[in-house]
Parts: C-alpha cells; structure tokens; sequence
C-alpha cells in the first residue's frame, strides 16, 4: 500500500504575477488526508477555498484559470505541476492576490520550496484510477489531440509542431513522474515574438520581462518593435541569439519548449483530482485541450467510481446462513429478504439474495413480465443494514429495526427471476443511540441496479 503525502512544514515565496504584474506571497501548508490540491484567497473576505477541480476552469488563454462563486485563481498550472512532480497528495496554497507567481517561468522554485519544507506521508492510502482503455480527445479546431493507454506506471509524452523555422517539430517524454524534478520543472514557459507584441498591445504579461521567459523571434523586428521591447523589459539593448531567441537567457534544453509543454500538461491534468497510471500521449497539447481532457476523464472516473461492483466470492461458506439471520431478524417469509450475509465490519455489511420464480410477489407484479419491485430492493437493502445495527447489541432477538428516512432513492437496472442480489451498505456517520445512517448499494449481473441513503434505529420489543 502506497500512503498519501503532504509537506512537512509550510513554507512562503514571493513573486510577481505574469499577466496582472501584481507582487503576489503564496505559502504552501501541508493538508490533511483526502484533502488534494487547493487554494486559499487570503485576501478576500472568508478566506475562501478553491478546489484545483477541472469543473473550475472558465478561461485557457495564455494560462489556465479557475473560478468558483466569482473568486478566481490564474495561472496555477506551474504550481500544480511541481506539487505533482514532487509526489504530493495534499497541500493546501495560500495567496494573497488571484495570479500565482511566474518566478523564472518554470516549476523549479515551487520543486526547491517542497523539498525544503519536507515531504512527509500520511495515514490513508494513495487513491489512483488505473488506465484500462484508451480515451481520447480531439479539438478538432486545432488538431490537438490527447490519449491516454494503459501503462504499468504515470507517463508522459508531448509532441509539438507550431510550423515555424525558428521552432520546428519537437518532442519531450517523462518515463516516470520521478524524472519530473530533474528534466522537467526547470523548463520555462514561452512566446513567439508576434504574441509577445499582442500581449504588450493587450495590456497582459505586465509580470513579464526576458528571465521568466523563452521569445522565439519568429518575424523580422522592426525598429518600433525593437523599441517597444527595450521599454517594455527596461534593457538598453535586445539582441537575437543565433537559436533565434531574445537575449539575456540560456535554453536549459535543446526543446525546452517540448518539455514546458509536457510541464503544462502535468499541472493541468492535476484538475483530475485523482492520480492515472497510464501513458498519456499529447499531440499538440495546450491549456484548453489539456483541461477538456482533464474534464473528460474526471467525468468517466466518476461514472466508473459511482458504478463500480464489487467483487465476492459467491461460492465462499457465507459468515452468516439464513439460520443465524432469522436468529438475529425479526422479519420471517414472505417478508425476509436476504439468505446470506457474506461479510460485515464495523462500518459495513455485505448480504446476498438469490432471486427465484418462486418469489411471492412476482404473483401479482407483471405476472406476464415478472420483475422485482423497488420497494422490495430497499426493504432487501434496509434487512442487510438491520443485521449491522443489530449486532451491536447482545441480545437482537430482542429489538426490532424501524426506518427513520429513506433518501437519493435510485433504480438503474431491472433485476428479474434467476438474479442474484449483492446488497452492500456502507455506515455514513458512526451507528449512535441505535441510529444507523448508511449508504445502501445493490447490484446484480455486475451492474448497480438500485441505490439509497437510509436511516433506522432499533427499539427494543415493548
């Protein structure tokens, strides 16, 4: 078992933030378990919290934005990678302006603040969604295209073709998230010459001057330009290199521009919430096709989580037989609904039923059609959750099992003759005062077929 990771002791930068220009102090404090990734605007009232959630993205030009209930965060992605790169699963980002610092334009600070304040891990374990199949998306505006495939750890490669000279095609691959610190977090962030001059027309990248970014020149600089640069970075002299880059920075990499992007996309994919095994594959990824992406799987994740059936042994000598179910229910047919009880924790219960033709109610529900009622399944669900709450006393045979509230009642499937009925119901808040609120499941054919939220409470017999 992998544990989860938070940092060891907080610990503060300072920066300036690319697009507003603003001084901005980010404090990174380490976060208890599940908590993920997220941000806190100690600036505004409440100090509100902002998830790093790819349902909060709202903006991708020229970074990636998030927004929730009007408060936003800009430019995250370089943070986010380096908190995944260093191996985190908790962290909690303090700010107190909405753009977080650019630095020198790549991860490397954000890496050298984690590593100072310590990584240590925690009590609960690593969640991670492992890649079964290939998912793909498409912008098919730009051609971008994401895949991921099944792989036996994270990786990432990221091919890029902007179709200029000065440029050309390259490629990046990060084999596993362990080579992040050290060939990926120092790799800046960059701009051709024709979208530096819109930025400066635009009013944007007031953060910027050449230490925190690449400028391929990718046109011939006009006298006014050249001027335009000089005042906007404040230098007495700018000058192309022989690479074609503005002056005054060493690529740290021959396609450094391949690596940001991989970068960018390690950040960006972070929106997940959850951390992929898998081989993702980029064909000229940027912020909006990365967070679609990242939206993408997050949705299927949470429809496979939300449907997902559990596995038992059906054949396996059962922990209760019907026998010592009647010994602790009250309930006698017709009116008892499960024959097995197949394994139980202090937090949950798992019961079977088989469904026969011989049921009494398929006598007069669709006779012609015969399919199991609803309310049976809940009451089936609800019999399973009674021999939990039951077991907590010593002697069950005295006490009968009432409902209190029965809620977020959903059927899925149809479960008909010949069926055999998993009911899984999971405690959610401890069982107090003879209360038992529990999240009930039901499956049947490896399906979920019926779900509720149900609260009962156990009497003793008057």
């Amino acid at each position: 078992m992998v544990k989860q990771t938070t940092i060891a002791s907080e610990i503060t930068l300072s920066g300036v933030g690319l697009h507003t220009g603003k001084e901005v102090t980010m404090t990174f404090k380490p976060a208890p378990i599940n908590n993920g990734f997220t941000f806190v605007r100690v600036d505004l009232e409440g100090n509100p919290i902002i998830e790093a959630d790819a349902n909060y993205v709202v903006n991708t030009q020229r970074g990636t934005n998030l927004e929730k209930r009007g408060v936003m965060i800009q430019t995250p992605e370089h943070v986010l990678a380096a908190v995944v790169g260093c191996d985190l699963d908790n962290i909690v980002i303090e700010l107190n302006s909405s753009e977080l610092p650019i630095m020198d334009g790549s991860s490397k600070y954000f890496v050298e603040a984690i590593e100072k304040a310590g990584i240590v891990e925690q009590e609960a374990e690593r969640k991670v969604y492992v890649i079964k199949d290939v998912i793909t998306y498409t912008d098919e505006a730009t051609g971008s295209e994401i895949t991921v495939i099944p792989s036996d750890n994270y990786c990432v490669t990221a091919m890029v073709d902007f179709g200029t000279k000065v440029l050309g095609t390259q490629n990046a691959t990060m084999k596993n998230i362990s080579e992040f610190k050290t060939e990926i977090a120092n790799c800046r962030t960059f701009s051709f010459l024709h979208e530096l001059e819109s930025l400066l027309n635009n009013g944007l990248i007031k953060g910027g001057d050449l230490n925190n970014a690449i400028v391929y020149v990718d046109k011939e600089i006009s006298s006014e330009t050249m001027n335009n640069l000089k005042k906007a970075f404040n230098k007495e002299t700018i000058s192309v290199k022989e690479n074609g880059i503005l002056d005054n920075l060493t690529l740290h990499h021959p396609n450094e521009a391949a690596r940001h992007k991989l970068l960018d996309i390690v950040g960006d994919l972070s929106l997940i919430g959850i951390r992929i095994q898998g081989k993702i594959i980029a064909n000229k990824p940027g912020h909006f096709v990365n967070t679609q992406f990242a939206k993408k799987l997050q949705k299927l994740i949470k429809i496979e989580e939300r449907n997902q059936v559990p596995v038992y042994d059906l054949h396996k000598e059962p922990l209760m037989d019907i026998h010592q179910i009647m010994a602790i229910l009250p309930h006698r047919p017709p009116f008892l609904f499960i024959d097995r009880i197949l394994e139980m924790s202090d937090s949950h219960v798992v019961g079977l039923k088989n469904v026969t033709m011989n049921e009494p109610f398929f006598v007069g529900h669709f006779p012609d059609a015969p399919v199991m009622p609803g309310v049976i399944i809940v009451e089936a669900m609800a019999q399973t959750g009674g021999i939990l709450v039951l077991s907590t006393v010593p002697d069950p045979e005295n006490y009968l099992t009432f409902f209190m509230k029965i809620d977020n009642v959903k059927f899925k499937q149809k479960v008909l003759p010949g069926d055999t009925l998993v009911f899984k119901c999971d405690l959610i808040t401890p069982i107090r005062r003879g209360i038992c609120h529990m999240q009930a499941n039901a499956y049947a054919n490896g399906k979920l077929v019926a779900q509720a939220e149900l609260m009962a409470q156990i009497a003793k017999k008057q």
